[in-house]
C-alpha cells in the first residue's frame, strides 16, 4: 500500500520555497552577481554568531555578499592593502573617513589643493559639529610641521593636487604624521593603486588610509559611482567599519558587477590615457597661447622632482601618471575668450570627472579655489583636462582648430 502523500503547496508558496539547488563548481571569466538585502541562516545559532564585521560569513546586504567581497578583495591587491570597505562615491569614502576618525573637538589638516568638495565638507558639516581645520602648503613639509598640534587627529594628502597637479613630498608629509602620532589619509584616485604603492613608498614610509573614487579609473565608463577606503590595520579599519555601518552605506550589486569587469583592464586603459596626456601636454607647452601646462610628468612642474621619486620607475622606467593635466592661458585673454575656446572644442566635452572614454574639458576660477599664496604657478586662466581613449591626433586637432577659432594672435 502506498504511502500517503503530503497536502501539496499552493503554487504561490512552491515557487518561493522550491528546494531545488544549482550544482557546485560552475566556473566563469566573471564572478557571480548577488543581490540582497535579507541574508538567509541556517540556524539560529548562525544568526547569533556571525558578525557583521568579518569576510568570514553573511549577516546583511549592507555588510557585504559574495559579489562585495571579491571586490574588497581585488581592491586591496591593486592597492596593497587588506581591508576594503565600499562606499556611493568617492566623496563618500572622505566622508567615511572624516567621520570615524573625527570629534568635537579635533582638528583635521588639509592640503591647500584639496579635492574641493573635501574642503567644503570641513567647511561645513564638521564645522558644524565642532571640528576644525586648517589648509597647510601640500610643497611644503615645514609648513604641515608647524600647523600639527595637540588637537589633529587627521591629516588629508593628496597627489597631485587636485586641478593644480603639485605633486607632494609623501614619504616626507607621511613621515611627519607618524612622529606626531596623527593618522595620514591619502586621496589616492590620481595613482588608483598603479603610479605608486600608497603604504610603501619605501623605507618603511606610507600612508595610513587610502582613499579611491573608484568613479573614475577602475570604472573606466563614466557610468559608475563609487568609492573605496582601504588600510592595513585591524583596529583602525574597523573603527571606519562601524562608522560604514552605521551611517547605512552600501553599494548597488550592478554596479560591484561593473567595476569586477573593468577592473582586469585599468592598467591597460591607465597607460593609455597616460600616454596620450603626455603628447598633448608637451604639444601644448610650445603653444603661444599657453603660458604653463601642470603635468607632474613633465619636467619643471610644481613638485616633478617627488613624481620621479615616487613614479619614476613604473612602466619600466617611462614613470606612471594619470590622463589628467591643466593648462594656463595667457592673461590677456578675456574669460569669456576662455570660455569660447572650451565651446568651441568638438571632441572634448564639458564635464566633470575623469578616467573614462572620452575626453574632458573644465575651465576653472583658480583665485576662488585656494586660501593660500601660489607663486608657483604663472598668472593665467585655468583650464584642466581629461584625456580619454580617443586618437592623440584626433584630439590634437581638435585643441589647434579650437585655439585659433576662440584665441586670437596676442
Amino acid at each position: 500500500m502506498n504511502e500517503p502523500k503530503q497536502p501539496t503547496q499552493q503554487p504561490q508558496t512552491a515557487l518561493i520555497h522550491h528546494p531545488y539547488q544549482p550544482p557546485a563548481g560552475f566556473q566563469a571569466p566573471q564572478p557571480g552577481v548577488y543581490k540582497a538585502s535579507t541574508v538567509i541562516f541556517p540556524n539560529t545559532a548562525a544568526m547569533r554568531t556571525r558578525d557583521w564585521r568579518s569576510r568570514h560569513g553573511y549577516t546583511y546586504g549592507l555588510h557585504g555578499t559574495p559579489t562585495t567581497f571579491t571586490l574588497e578583495e581585488r581592491l586591496c591587491q591593486l592597492e596593497g592593502g587588506l581591508q576594503c570597505v565600499l562606499v556611493p562615491s568617492g566623496l563618500a569614502a572622505l566622508a567615511n573617513v572624516a567621520l570615524a576618525l573625527l570629534q568635537s573637538g579635533d582638528e583635521v589638516l588639509i592640503p591647500d589643493n584639496a579635492y574641493g568638495p573635501n574642503k567644503a565638507l570641513a567647511e561645513g558639516e564638521l564645522a558644524r559639529w565642532g571640528i576644525s581645520h586648517q589648509w597647510y602648503d601640500p610643497l611644503s613639509p615645514a609648513d604641515l610641521a608647524q600647523r600639527l598640534g595637540p588637537r589633529t587627529r587627521l591629516v588629508w594628502l593628496e597627489a597631485p593636487g587636485s586641478v593644480t597637479m603639485e605633486f607632494p613630498d609623501l614619504p616626507a608629509l607621511t613621515r611627519l604624521c607618524r612622529e606626531h602620532g596623527v593618522i595620514s589619509a591619502l586621496d589616492n584616485t590620481w595613482g588608483a593603486g598603479l603610479a605608486f604603492n600608497p603604504f610603501d613608498f619605501g623605507e618603511g614610509w606610507g600612508v595610513d588610509i587610502s582613499a579611491h573614487a573608484l568613479t573614475k579609473y577602475p570604472s573606466g565608463g563614466g557610468d559608475v559611482l563609487m568609492g573605496s577606503v582601504i588600510t592595513r590595520d585591524e583596529a583602525l579599519h574597523l573603527r571606519i567599519k562601524g562608522t560604514h555601518m552605521r551611517l547605512g552605506l552600501g553599494v548597488g550589486a550592478n554596479d560591484v558587477e561593473t567595476l569586477l569587469r573593468s577592473l582586469p583592464s585599468t592598467a591597460l586603459r591607465y597607460r593609455a590615457h597616460d600616454h596620450a596626456a603626455r603628447q598633448l601636454a608637451g604639444w601644448l607647452q610650445q603653444r603661444a597661447e599657453v603660458v604653463q601646462v601642470l603635468h607632474p610628468a613633465l619636467a619643471g612642474a610644481p613638485g616633478h622632482a617627488q613624481w620621479q621619486a615616487l613614479c619614476g620607475a613604473a612602466d619600466g622606467g617611462a614613470g606612471a601618471a594619470a590622463g589628467l593635466f591643466s593648462i594656463l592661458l595667457d592673461s590677456r585673454y578675456s574669460p569669456a575668450q576662455v570660455d569660447a575656446f572650451c565651446d568651441a572644442l568638438k571632441l572634448f566635452k564639458l564635464g566633470y570627472s575623469w578616467g573614462g572614454p572620452i575626453s574632458l574639458v573644465v575651465p576653472y576660477a583658480l583665485r576662488s579655489m585656494r586660501h593660500q599664496p601660489t607663486p608657483h604657478l604663472h598668472d593665467g586662466h585655468l583650464v584642466r583636462f581629461s584625456i580619454g581613449l580617443e586618437a592623440v591626433t584626433d584630439l590634437q586637432a581638435d585643441l589647434a582648430q579650437a585655439l585659433a577659432a576662440a584665441l586670437p594672435s596676442l
